[in-house]
């Protein structure tokens, strides 16, 4: 099924705390993982299963804030998949349809079918081609840009900044013929001026990891789920989630520089 899109809700009405969203990367065999972002599916499924025993539903960003937006979601958590690997297709895929979940799967615009060539230690794993990424989003998974090439934005030129944020959304959009309303920042940097750049191109949410200061719907902090995560870790992860914090506000842009596609 497509992905509904709409507006964005403000900060201020989806409350002040941060929504749950959680961040995966690879799920594959784990064996090799110097990074400590590879899930293997039999985890996943743990994982998942952990959550719908809790009563509590997986769900792509744009359709957990649309929730928080109209004072519901109380039952939903984001997941996301950074990098946009193959095996999402292969491995992630069947576990969410299992469980009627669903996630944001951030994509590199310029390296479709490509590998994950920014990891100097390996191991080399294959990104979702083209087809790949239309396949996964006509299953009903939400596609969010995380840049071209995955590069640390804090350290362009104001033109690949640019380039990096506005032209893999005209990219991505184009593959899926849907808008992206999301984007995910390469590493987790940000900056006043790299959030400024996802405003201006029109994004309505940006993930981040854990932002400080924080940039409202532009720097969404994001709990990193890995292999080590069984049921009492991911208790602990969910009781700090419900400890004070504040998502922040985000500084619009203002209208006469907004960037069009």
């Amino acid at each position: 099924m497509p992905v509904e899109t709409g507006t964005a809700p403000t900060a201020s009405r989806i409350g002040p705390r941060a929504p749950w969203i959680w961040m995966y990367h690879s799920v594959d065999d784990a064996t090799c993982d110097p990074y400590g972002i590879t899930v293997e599916p039999d985890r996943l499924e743990h994982q998942m299963n952990w959550l719908r025993r809790r009563g509590l539903r997986g769900v792509g960003v744009a359709e957990l804030l649309r929730a928080l937006a109209t004072g519901r979601g109380d039952d939903l958590v984001g997941l996301t998949f950074d990098d946009g690997y193959a095996d999402f297709a292969a491995h992630a895929l069947p576990v969410l349809q299992h469980h009627g979940f669903t996630a944001t799967v951030f994509v590199l615009a310029r390296r479709l079918d490509g590998t994950n060539t920014w990891d100097p230690l390996g191991p080399r794993k294959r990104l979702l081609s083209g087809d790949g990424v239309r396949s996964v989003a006509a299953a009903g998974m939400e596609i969010g840009s995380h840049g071209l090439r995955h590069t640390d934005l804090t350290r362009l030129s104001p033109a690949d900044l640019r380039s990096e944020v506005l032209d893999s959304r005209t990219i991505l959009s184009r593959v899926t013929n849907q808008p992206l309303q999301g984007f995910c920042y390469p590493y987790g940097r940000l900056d006043e001026r790299t959030v400024q750049a996802v405003s201006l191109a029109g994004y309505q949410y940006a993930c981040a990891i854990s932002p400080d200061p924080p940039h409202g719907l532009l720097a969404l902090p994001r709990v990193h789920i890995s292999q080590a995560d069984r049921s009492w870790r991911l208790h602990v992860k969910h009781l700090l989630h419900h400890a004070p914090r504040c998502i922040g506000t985000s500084r619009p842009a203002p209208t006469s520089e907004r960037v069009s596609e």
